[in-house]
């Protein structure tokens, strides 16, 4: 019984060795078998240099129009939400009182100009018999005095009407620049005390898109630079600005600058406050590498492509960008001219042999196919 246990086991062990040995070369064999790949050149094409932003979009004017004078409010002519141009009257306090003191003051200076041409004459007159020997020198001095006494009520008269217009004038309230009544505060009826609210309006016409840039891009943000966005309002429409402000210092906690840009709006389709993304071209047609989107491989937070040199297959990581056409923006990483594996990424490793394939002849899809498949070659 011991024998054949012993014979049992030493045949046992023979067909394990035997097994292994099979299994290693299998593994070798296959460990150097080229993997069958397409491969594509990294192409140069001038891309839009773009610096992705967010922002708000603000009113370039906005303003509380209050009260210019004191009085009760007769009449408001708009509410919120109106369309207004500048000089627009939006409301009227007092403006019977005030015009009632501007006649007022219109006759206290006719009355003065009145009593000044007296005077003159008078002066005149007295200048004429003093030069005959018949008027005393008290009444030259006194005829002179009442003259003097007439041009200075002409002026206080004068003062006393312009400030009069001007209290009429302010009674009637006007826009102070064309745009939209965002808010109104007061109603007929209300009595208002010089500097109280009664308005709020914004420019609607024009917007502002503030935004902010990474301090790295502070020598190429520059006036004039075009800005395109979009708003949650009108998905898939783009909206587009010209850059006008740029700080001068860089935010300390935030290690950015505001930029700002404006936005004709004269259509009103942008809502002041709005938030928009969009981006900021800083340079047109900046030659970049391009490869196709397939190539690039993200595992585990790294973005990777297979590069193909000669018969052999190296891993080199890469800054991607944009997808633009189908094609993947490199960044950093790759130079034009070489070549980067585009199927049988999933088998490569460093170091692995690798064996072209010939790119598939385009398929001509017919209008009613669901879709296209690609199948690789063996």
């Amino acid at each position: 019984m011991h024998d054949r246990l012993l014979v049992l086991l030493s045949a046992a062990l023979l067909l394990t060795a035997g097994c292994g040995k099979t299994d290693g070369t299998s593994k070798k064999k296959g460990g150097n078998a080229a993997v069958a790949v397409t491969i594509a050149e990294v192409v140069s094409e001038p891309v839009d240099k773009v610096l992705p932003v967010v922002g708000t979009l603000l009113a370039k004017d906005e303003a509380t129009i209050s009260a210019q004078v004191e009085g009760q409010v007769e009449k408001t002519m708009v509410d919120f939400g109106a369309r207004v141009e500048a000089g627009q009257e939006l409301a009227l306090i007092d403006t019977a009182a005030y015009q009632v003191q501007a006649a007022q003051a219109a006759a206290v200076l006719a009355k003065a100009r009145a009593n000044e041409k007296n005077a003159e004459r008078n002066l005149k007159r007295v200048i004429e018999l003093q030069a005959d020997k018949i008027s005393s020198v008290s009444q030259m001095d006194d005829a002179t005095a009442q003259a003097e006494l007439a041009r200075a009520e002409i002026k206080a008269a004068e003062a006393t009407g312009a400030v009069a217009e001007l209290n009429l004038r302010r009674s009637r309230v006007v826009a102070a620049f064309p745009g939209s009544v965002s808010e109104r505060l007061v109603t007929m009826g209300d009595f208002m005390r010089v500097g109280s609210p009664l308005f709020r309006m914004v420019n609607d016409t024009e917007l502002r898109y503030m935004m902010q840039a990474p301090e790295r891009y502070a020598g190429q943000v520059k006036l004039g630079q075009m800005v395109r966005f979009s708003v949650d309002a009108f998905p898939g429409e783009n909206f587009e600005g010209t850059v006008y402000l740029v700080s001068p210092a860089v935010s300390a906690s935030t290690r950015s600058f505001n930029v700002a840009a404006l936005v004709s709006n004269t259509s009103r389709k942008l809502k002041a406050s709005s938030f928009a993304r969009g981006e900021l071209l800083i340079e047109k047609a900046v030659p970049t590498p391009m490869i196709p989107m397939e190539a690039v491989i993200n595992f585990a937070g790294v973005t990777k492509v297979f590069v193909i040199e000669g018969d052999g297959a190296h891993s080199r990581e890469v800054k991607t960008g944009r997808i633009l056409g189908g094609r993947q923006e490199i960044l950093s990483g790759l130079n034009s001219g070489e070549k980067v594996a585009v199927t049988g990424t999933t088998r490569l490793f460093e170091g692995a042999k690798v064996r072209l394939l010939a790119p598939e002849p385009a398929v001509t899809v017919p209008a009613k196919a669901a879709g296209v498949t690609s199948q690789e070659a063996p």
